[in-house]
């Protein structure tokens, strides 16, 4: 059977994708780029908040259009896993509907499936980490997500992802070790940890958070260049960790944690355990032993009950805090949570200008930021060919998709995955240019 994959949402999605493809290709199907050419299209949703919902219904009536009467349409990920019944009976063109804990039961489930038929196969999630052995990686993998834990245990009042994902469950280190020396064989430089709690990662395994060890590790494996830490926690984050990321070469000086919010009182709403005295003293610690760092965080505004005092909080922080990447989500009323159902309600054009004066103060921050960076020599990861002897790419203060591009020029003939020492002629609020020396 010929199949087509559709991916929306976060890196640990099109990890799933990766792994869904590896799966199908191994058991004889083959992977097609297109919907035209495809007997099985799937759809790989998202489900965490409103505008990723939307999305992924939109695409899937987008992908519903190829069906025809031959083409088989399925649908699986986190929203499919949230919304089954809802989904199963108002989408008839669909005919499969997957969850998020299915991916290794594919063959089988094709195998049996009756063209003309609707079926639903949504799991529960499985009590420990399931290690699939089959992986679909890109032609030219220079850079590759690692997934080192699935599930959550934090009960963030306003996330639905420990209902979809289940409970936390850390992958053995030998495990992850070696699908990290594959991808290093296959030409991976970059190597991007995910979870959804990268600093939780061996809780439930081992004695007590082991990811300092675990980076250790991986930065003996020949042919990696840069290992980069998605999705911190920042009460996680402790001296040794902070101590391996300053001596390791190999590991990016950059860091995500999502902070949401400063408030004390928002944040204690919010379930979250950081504190604004805990955040601040980590970021300082973070700062201190690595000055160069690159702190992305992301936010969120209107949380119920936020006041127009907490709001200024969270804003002048962002102002003295000057964050070099940084992301604001306006809050979003997901239905299954405990903050769905609390009083006071932000309004939604509220949201939305405090998320807009946010995002208008970060960008002359991210401006001024990028400006201390003229004249200075950058390693930078070649990623696409511009034409002209123009390329673009991302230095290790960047991850893919979400951060800054470096667009430069070069004599020479590059190709992605390539890395050159790159100077910075010129700095934008989000991008930078240069040349390669």
């Amino acid at each position: 059977m010929k199949i087509f994959i559709e991916t929306l949402g976060c890196p640990k999605n099109f990890n799933d994708s990766e792994m869904a493809a590896g799966i199908l290709e191994h058991a004889g199907h083959v992977l097609v780029g297109s919907p035209e050419e495809a007997d099985l299209i799937m759809v790989n949703t998202c489900g965490f908040i409103n505008d990723a919902k939307t999305e992924s219904i939109e695409r899937i009536f987008d992908m519903a259009q190829y069906k025809g009467d031959s083409k088989i349409l399925a649908v699986s990920g986190c929203l499919s896993q949230r919304y089954e019944d809802e989904l199963f009976a108002e989408m008839p063109e669909v005919d499969l509907f997957l969850g998020v804990n299915d991916y290794e039961r594919l063959p089988q489930i094709l195998e049996g499936y009756q063209r003309g038929k609707r079926e639903k196969h949504l799991s529960d999630y499985n009590k420990m980490f399931m290690e699939t052995p089959f992986r679909k990686l890109q032609e030219n993998p220079y850079t590759a997500t690692l997934k080192i834990a699935e599930g959550c245990n934090n009960v963030c009042a306003y996330c639905v992802i420990p209902h979809i994902r289940g409970k936390y469950r850390s992958r053995r280190q030998e495990d992850i070790v070696r699908e990290a020396e594959m991808l290093a064989e296959n030409g991976c430089k970059e190597l991007i940890l995910i979870a959804q709690d990268v600093t939780a990662y061996g809780m439930d395994l081992y004695d007590g958070f082991v990811l300092p060890q675990l980076l250790r590790k991986l930065c003996r494996i020949d042919g990696l260049r840069w290992i980069r830490l998605m999705y911190c926690y920042e009460d996680r984050i402790s001296d040794e960790l902070i101590q391996v990321m300053a001596e390791e070469d190999k590991i990016c000086k950059y860091i995500d944690i999502p902070l949401q919010h400063i408030s004390d009182r928002v944040l204690t709403a919010m379930n979250r355990r950081s504190t604004a005295e805990g955040i601040r003293r980590t970021i300082g610690r973070l700062r201190q032993a690595m000055p160069d760092i690159h702190i992305r965080t992301t936010f969120i505004t209107g949380f119920p009950g936020e006041s127009e005092a907490d709001f200024e909080e969270l804003l002048d922080f962002v102002e003295t805090t000057r964050f070099q990447r940084l992301g604001v989500f306006a809050y979003s009323q997901e239905e299954g949570t405990p903050a769905a159902d609390m009083a006071d309600q932000i309004d939604e054009e509220v949201k939305a200008l405090r998320q807009d004066a946010i995002m208008r103060r970060q960008l002359d921050i991210s401006l001024s930021c990028n400006r201390e960076k003229l004249g200075k020599v950058f390693e930078v990861l070649v990623e696409e060919d511009e034409g002209g002897g123009s390329y673009a790419g991302r230095t290790a203060y960047d991850a893919p998709e979400i951060d800054n591009s470096v667009v430069f020029t070069s004599g020479r003939d590059l190709k992605p995955g390539d890395m050159v020492r790159v100077e910075i002629t010129d700095a934008f609020d989000y991008d930078l240019t240069g040349k390669e020396v």
